[in-house]
């Protein structure tokens, strides 16, 4: 995705070698390469970290860039799969939200969940039908009271978790208006159900990333912006893109995590595997604060007569709207079209009939490629979502491939993978992940009291509005950024909110390599709007020292990252990161 940026990073510095990067050339007798650092390949590694397993991972990009980055910002048990027959991945996934809501309660939080429904009876029939006959083939039709109805008692069957959430409640056409009164008056009734949301996924990922570091103790390793170019008799050929020097780096198992782009992996390493036919999901940001008022704080979820799932979304005082689904060729750059945004604007139309939205609101849009298994002639929309490992070999060493996978469900499934890798390392699985705090959630407090003691104790050093964003933004590890602030940390201008401290201390524990990652995986400046070229460049500046950039490559990141907005997100700089259409 940043080809650009490696590449212009790689004239400039050309036999500098990053730490990260030598101690991986230095590495030996390793157990484990993992390919591929998205949110399961880092929760791979968390996992084997905690087994004592000696593993490496690689990344072509930053940490989360790929798929990743690109989710609808949910952690739910995906209600309309079990039309699909996907009971056990409902189950699962329903577990690891309420797991995810106890072990990272500082990002991972409730969501009061409002589905629409004009119709009553609407899919009776051919929901069955598609379960028992066609798998997720045919016509999808929209989904009626009725049907909805038996979905959620059963969703609610799933969920019984000690009241981790609440159950479903519906409600008919007056009550419903009485609570949300911008909806469509055409509707028959709304159906309110509880997920779970996460504010920021990429500092989740990052959580995970730290701790499988902590939990190697020296033996774990995690790089980016590292490609697996190849395979020799030496092992896999990884390609450092900051430097353009290449090396083989040797292990007992390969993992390959590498999401959508698996087979091309596979292919770079002399597999030729057909095992991935992903979907194209983008989304939308609005600053709309009409729209975000009608949402009454709930995630308003709709599934289109086309069996499209739609979703308006609150979220850090903007407005998500997402998603598609459309087929797409993972070799290719995905971004959201025209013919998207006007999707989107038809369907909030429809939902809020009398809430005015137009492209000036759009301040972010993003989309990604779903990691989902070659589906053939089976409609996007009932892919499933469920994964699977596939075995192979590479040279003769034991390799395993990672066929689909989703957010929700990432630390089951790394326990699953670490599993199968442990067996053909002859070695026990003695440690679970389940209940384990990840990150910044490790005594997260989660009461008003235990929030308001937290605070307080931190209150002779700080003040009080500093100690709340900090602990809002990084939860309990919060206490590493606030030991480096002083007691007035300096307030950037022109990235509200945050300090120029808190950047110096992201790049220098955060592995950041480019200015966009510190805009769109280190912190939600790009996600919000509002940005300018003040914005890059004061960003810029306040990295610049822990990353050893001299005012020459300041210039070139803030060049390289104005064209990455503006290409991949649509942002127009020139026009204050109003997004570009």
């Amino acid at each position: 995705m940043f080809k650009g940026l490696a590449t212009t990073c790689r004239r400039a510095h050309p036999s500098s070698l990053r730490a990260g990067v030598q101690a991986l050339r230095d590495a030996e007798d390793l157990d484990v390469l993992i390919i591929g650092g998205g949110i399961n390949g880092l929760a791979t590694l968390r996992d084997l970290s905690l087994q004592g397993v000696k593993v490496a991972l690689v990344e072509r990009g930053d940490f989360v860039s790929g798929a990743s980055s690109a989710s609808s910002h949910m952690v739910h048990g995906g209600i309309r799969y079990l039309e699909n027959g996907e009971f056990r991945l409902v189950k699962e996934a329903v577990t690891e939200r309420n797991d995810l809501l106890k072990t990272a309660p500082h990002y991972v939080k409730p969501l009061e969940t409002t589905i629409p429904i004009y119709k009553t009876f609407s899919g009776i029939l051919s929901a069955p039908f598609r379960l028992l006959v066609t798998h997720g083939r045919g016509k999808p039709n929209e989904r009626g009271a009725l049907l909805i109805k038996v979905g959620l008692i059963m969703y609610d069957t799933f969920s019984r978790d000690g009241g981790s959430v609440p159950r479903h409640k519906f409600l008919g056409k007056k009550k419903s208006l009485a609570e949300l009164p911008r909806l469509n008056p055409d509707l028959a009734y709304t159906a309110t159900y509880f997920d779970a949301s996460m504010h920021d996924p990429e500092r989740i990922a990052l959580d995970v990333l730290h701790d499988g570091i902590v939990a190697g103790g020296g033996r774990t390793q995690a790089v980016n912006y590292v490609s697996a170019v190849g395979a020799d008799e030496n092992g896999v050929r990884v390609r450092d893109e900051v430097s353009g020097e290449e090396f083989s780096v040797k292990a007992k198992v390969i993992l390959n995590t590498s999401g959508p782009w698996t087979d091309l992996t596979n292919g770079a390493l002399g597999l030729q595997t057909q095992f991935m036919g992903g979907t194209k999901g983008s989304h939308i940001v609005l600053d709309n604060p009409e729209l975000l008022a009608a949402t009454g704080g709930r995630e308003i979820f709709f599934e289109h007569s086309d069996g499209r799932i739609v979703l308006i979304y609150p979220l850090k005082d903007r407005v998500l709207v997402g998603t598609t689904d459309i087929d797409a060729d993972p070799s290719k750059p995905v971004v959201c079209t025209d013919d998207e945004i006007e999707y989107f604007f038809d369907l909030i139309g429809h939902v809020f009939p009398t809430v005015a939205v137009d492209r000036s609101q759009i301040v972010y849009t993003f989309s990604g490629i779903r990691p989902l298994p070659r589906h053939d002639d089976t409609a996007p929309g009932f892919v499933s979502r469920d994964y699977r490992i596939v075995d192979d070999e590479i040279g003769g060493i034991p390799a395993m491939s990672l066929v689909g996978g989703k957010w929700t469900t990432f630390r089951a499934l790394a326990e699953h993978l670490s599993m199968k890798t442990l067996q053909k390392l002859r070695r026990p699985h003695r440690v679970s992940t389940q209940g384990l705090p990840i990150g910044g959630g490790k005594g997260f407090p989660t009461t008003p009291e235990e929030r308001r003691r937290w605070v307080s104790a931190r209150t002779n050093a700080h003040s009080t509005a500093v100690v709340e964003a900090m602990l809002e933004r990084y939860g309990t590890r919060a206490d590493a950024i606030l030991d480096v602030l002083p007691a007035e940390p300096t307030a950037l201008e022109h990235a509200p909110g945050y300090y120029r401290e808190e950047l110096v201390w992201i790049a220098e524990h955060e592995q950041v390599v480019h200015l966009i990652d510190v805009l769109l995986r280190r912190t939600h400046l790009a996600f919000v709007g509002g940005m300018s070229e003040r914005t890059l460049r004061e960003v810029a500046e306040a990295v610049a020292a822990p990353l050893g950039w001299d005012s020459a490559r300041v210039d070139e990141e803030i060049a390289t990252t104005t064209e990455a907005l503006r290409t991949a997100h649509r942002v127009d700089l020139a026009e204050a990161g109003v997004a570009r259409i």
